[in-house]
């Protein structure tokens, strides 16, 4: 995970928050290993920031601890302001799955629904086993290119301008057909 400006500060204060949130439920490495599915040694580098986590890994982590990524990822952040200028937008950038995510308008107290801007590559495939919160209401309105999304075992192709909504209860699959990349907003609002 590597965040434009200050990355290494971020990456240093989510793995204060994963540990954190790890000894809040009195887990052990290996139990949280076994509930999400990350190797124990993965786990303690990331804890300790010497490892940064994939997209994948980070949705795992999520899921178990029943947060969107974006909340997550705002949890680590200083408190957002109510306006958001596009120079100060967070962005995530997972290079091994071809995955930029800028946060628009990031999780707030008070507040259920944030904006994401995806970013993959042509060819790229992200997929997360879990929704972080089951129910959690997603829209996705393509901007540019083309994405294939598989939620409930159906896949749906979603072009330039097209919207897909959907409540998450199950795995999703995103996948970037190319031959150019897909540019997307996402909204969530949790349940």
């Amino acid at each position: 995970m590597r965040e434009q400006g200050a990355s290494e500060s971020v990456d240093a204060r989510l793995a204060t928050r994963l540990g954190l949130l790890r000894t809040e439920r009195g887990w052990s490495l290996d139990e949280l290993s076994r509930r999400a599915g990350v190797s124990r040694s993965t786990l303690s580098r990331l804890e300790r920031g010497e490892l940064s986590p994939t997209t994948t890994v980070l949705g795992q982590l999520c899921t178990v601890y029943e947060r969107t990524m974006s909340r997550l990822l705002m949890e680590v952040e200083a408190e957002p302001p109510g306006l958001v200028p596009a120079a100060q937008q967070p962005v995530w950038r997972d290079e091994g799955a071809g995955f930029v995510r800028r946060s628009v308008s990031p999780p707030h107290a008070g507040l259920r629904a944030e904006v994401i801007e995806g970013t993959l590559a042509a060819g790229s495939v992200v997929t997360y086993e879990n929704p972080p919160v089951p129910g959690v209401e997603q829209h996705i309105w393509v901007l540019e290119g083309t994405v294939e999304i598989t939620v409930d075992a159906a896949t749906h192709t979603v072009g330039p301008g097209d919207c897909l909504r959907f409540r998450l209860h199950g795995p999703s699959r995103f996948h970037c057909p190319g031959p150019d990349r897909v540019r997307y907003a996402l909204m969530i609002v949790l349940p």
